[in-house]
Parts: structure tokens; sequence; C-alpha cells
């Protein structure tokens, strides 16, 4: 026992005496520098300065502020970098037990949010299960109806339609009174549009435009801005309960592509207009719908129109159809019948234009299959009793045109009349009136005078709105002679003071020479 103790106390002893020599063997250098190399350093700068003279003394003052400095430098940039080093390792530090709590925090959200959405979820289902299925069942099938509609089908505003009339009717409306008089409709569409709507139109100015949707499928409202030129057939829209569609015509617009729109060979969809719509929807209805092309003379009227200034020129009905597509196909709406609509009888095309330096000239092809009202003012205010609107469906108001013509007529006196103006114009001004002037002559003079207006003023509108219109595109510079030699025909066969608006107009002719 005695000789183990003695051996591990000097092996302790070795131990830790050979330890203390790595440790000082370590040390040794840095102590050699202190007590050997510094000492030596300083002997021999004192043996060497004892030779270097007044420069060596100043260069070496200079060299010691140059070494002391560049030490200071060195230090000083250490302990900045130590000091960033520990600052920047705090902060990561500090930020990382942040995102940590952060993380913690997000984890208990999520947790406690899903344990409230399952406890909802759980409240919902127990308490609406059975009608909440129920909906589903119910909606799901009316989602498959409507696919199973318009899935594969090119026109989704005309499928649209046909969805709307589907679930709603039209309503086959009745006239209220069979036995109302155009005259006694004129009054009361006055009296509506003042008491219901503030506008305010004359009696001449009514009777003009409903003579005029007897003669004519094409009206044009031509004058300056803002004297309710659009706002006409949107209020008579209103009044028989009827649908007004404003369609603004584009500058842009070249071709009928613009109007009905196109069919897209990339998506074999159909580009639908408003339009189209319009005129597709009209189908469904029995009251009159009218369709505003507003400002139509911001483009050719005879480019983008002049498919449906053709057709409706035809004599049978059936064959107002206008070209949709080249083919049809089994999703197509209902009324696209072989891929062409037909144009209803009960829709009416109103244009208005104004006279402005933007716009185009409306050409006599357009004026005459059309009936043109000249609205250059403002009506005048005045009280109206409180009206309503009518139901007056478009075959009934038809119906009392028709009636018109067979209860009216023109007198032979002014049938000869027109023969001679036409004589007179054909030999001074080389211009005639065809058939189709006649006709509308015919149909416009006998439903303007059931409205309440004259004969002798329903012939006066006709030959300044349709007739001596075509003055205006001769060169009335060297036809001032023939010009009132007309004004005196008037006055000698109708009278003095009986055509007050052709004579105006070849006055204002002649003021424009």
């Amino acid at each position: 026992m005695a000789n183990f103790a003695k051996y591990y106390i000097d092996f302790l002893s070795k131990l830790f005496s050979n330890i203390g020599v790595y440790f000082a063997d370590r040390w040794k250098p840095i102590r050699n520098i202190f007590t050997i190399d510094l000492p030596q350093y300083g002997k021999e700068f004192a043996d060497a300065s004892l030779e270097f003279g007044v420069g060596g003394w100043i260069t070496f003052i200079i060299m010691v502020i140059i070494n002391g400095s560049l030490l200071f430098f060195l230090c000083y940039r250490i302990v900045q970098i130590v000091r960033r080093f520990l600052v920047f390792r705090s902060r990561e530090v500090e930020k990382d037990e942040l995102l940590e709590e952060l993380a913690k925090a997000k984890d208990k959200i999520a947790k406690l949010t899903l344990e409230k959405n399952q406890l909802y979820a759980l409240k919902v289902n127990t308490l609406y299960q059975g009608m909440a299925e129920a909906q589903r069942v119910e909606e799901k099938a009316e989602k498959e109806e409507e696919n199973k509609l318009v899935a594969g089908s090119r026109f989704s505003k005309l499928i649209a339609i046909d969805q709307k009339y589907k679930v709603m009717p039209a309503y086959i409306s009745k006239a209220e009174n069979e036995q109302m008089q155009l005259n006694e409709i004129i009054r009361q569409f006055i009296n509506f549009a003042a008491s219901q709507l503030r506008l305010y139109y004359s009696e001449d100015t009514i009777r003009s435009f409903f003579a005029g949707m007897a003669t004519s499928k094409v009206l044009i409202l031509e004058g300056i801005s803002g004297t309710g030129k659009t706002s006409l057939p949107y209020a008579l829209a209103r009044f028989f309960n009827g649908n007004a569609t404003i369609v603004s015509v584009q500058p842009s617009w070249r071709d009928r592509s613009d109007l009905v729109g196109y069919l897209n060979e990339f998506t074999k969809t159909y580009n639908e207009t408003d339009f189209l719509a319009a005129v597709y929807e009209a189908g469904y209805r029995r009251d009159p719908s009218i369709i505003v092309l507003d400002e139509m003379n911001l483009a050719r009227i005879e480019y983008y129109f002049a498919e449906f200034l053709s057709i409706m020129e035809m004599p049978n009905t059936a064959e107002w159809v206008i070209d949709i597509v080249p083919t049809s196909q089994p999703l197509d709406p209902e009324k696209l019948i072989d891929g062409k609509i037909t144009v209803p009888q009960g829709l009416w095309f109103v244009g208005t234009a104004n006279r402005d330096d933007s716009t185009f000239t409306i050409t006599d092809k357009v004026y005459d299959r059309a009936i043109t009202l000249d609205i250059n003012k403002r009506g005048e205010y005045f009280d109206a009793p409180i009206t309503d609107s009518l139901n007056v469906p478009s075959d009934y108001l038809d119906l009392l045109f028709q009636r018109a013509i067979a209860t009216y007529s023109i007198s032979e006196k002014n049938v000869e009349n027109l023969k001679i103006i036409d004589d007179f114009l054909f030999s001074k001004f080389k211009i005639t009136f065809g058939n189709r002037i006649l006709k509308q002559i015919y149909t416009f003079v006998p439903v303007y005078m059931a409205c309440g207006g004259s004969e002798m003023d329903a012939l006066d509108f006709v030959l300044m709105s349709k007739i001596f219109r075509k003055l205006k595109a001769l060169n009335l510079a060297f036809l001032t002679k023939e010009l009132t030699e007309l004004s005196a025909l008037l006055n000698k066969i109708f009278g003095k003071g009986k055509c007050p608006r052709s004579q105006e107009y070849i006055k204002e002719l002649k003021r424009n020479l």
C-alpha cells in the first residue's frame, strides 16, 4: 500500500512537471521578447544613436511617429471589428430567438384556427346538413341544365336571351282601348313625355314621327346637338312599354361586322354585339322595339347598314333575314334558323345625325329609304296632365296604320300636282322621284292625316324631305332662276303660303349659293 502511494505521488509530480515545462516552453518566446530581445534592441539602438547626427535624429522621430500611428490604427481597427462582430452576433441571436417565438405563435394560431373551423363546420353540418344538401342538388341540376344549353354554343348573349324568355315569357299585351285612334295616342304620348320624362315635343313633330313609322322601318332625326333627338325614340319605347336599345356608332365602322359581329375562327365563338342582341330579342316581344343608332353619320351609313337598307325594301317580309353564320349547329339559339336571323316587324331603326365637320354626308340611297325629320330646336315647356304609358302591341299599331291608309287618301288634284312637280324637276334639274317615293307618299300622307294633321302639311313635309332635298347635290350656282321658278310653281298649284317648309328650304338653298 505504501509503495503504491509513493509511486502514484511520483507519477503525478512528473506529470504536472512535464505539463508545466510544456506551457513554460510555449510562453518562452514571448518571455524572451521582453527579457532578452527588447533590452538587446535598446542596447543596439543606444550604440547606433551615437553616430546619428541631427538628420538621423529627425528621421528617427518621423519614423517613430509613422510606426506609432500605424500601430495605433491597426489596434483601433481590430477593436472595431471585434466590437462589430460581438454586436452582430448579439443581434443574430436575438433575431433567431424572435423568429423562433414567432414561429411558435403562428403554430398556436393555426392550431386554434383549425380547431375553430372544425367546431364551426361541425355545428353547421349538424344544423343545416339536410337543407344544404338539398340546395346543392338543386344548384347542381340547374347548372347542368345551363351547361347543356350553353356548352359548345357560339352565341352566349343570344342563348341568355332564350333562357330569359323561357323563364319569363314575353307578355302578349292587348291594346287597352281597341277604339283608340292615332290622334288620341299622339296626344297621350306628348302628355306622357312632358309629365313623366320632362321632354316636350310639338304635335307636328310627333305626327311626322308616327307617319314615318308607318312608312319606313328606318327613321333619321337630323339637327343640331341637344334638341332631344335621341330622347324621342327612347321616350316612345317607354310610352309603349317596349324596348329601346341605344347603340353608339363609332367612326371606325366600315362594314356589317361592326354592327352585327363576326365569327372568330380561332375560338370558334361568335363576337356578339348589343345591336345583334337587340334585333334577336325583338323577335320575342310583341310590343314595339326601337334600336337607336346614335350619331349614325360618324361613319358611312351605306357601308355598315347597307344590308338592312336592302332587305327592308323587299315586299315579302319573310325575306327580311340577315345572314349571321354560314351553317347552323345543334346548340345555336332557337331563333337562329339556318344561320339567319329574321328582322321582326315590330322593330324600328332610328338614327340620329348631327350636322358638323366631324360627320359624313348622308347619301341619297339612305335618304330615299328612310323618313327624315329635322329637329333643330328644343320643344317649349307646357303644363301637361300626369299621363301613364299604354299597352299598344306592334301588330295593333300596324293595324291602326292600315286603317288610316284605308280611311284617308290623297286628293286627285294633289296627285296631279305631284305629276306637275315631277315634270318640272325633270325638265329643269334632271331629277325625278320614282316608285319608291310615290309609295312612301301614299302611306305617309294618310297616316299623317289620321294623326290629326292636314293633307297639305303632309305633302309639304314629303316634298321638302324626300324630293327637294335632292337639289342640294346639284351645282345650284347656275340654277338660281330655276329655283325661283320652282318657288313660283308651288305658290301657283298649291296656293301662296301653303308649303312653308318647302319654300323655306328653297330660300336656304338660294342663300347658300
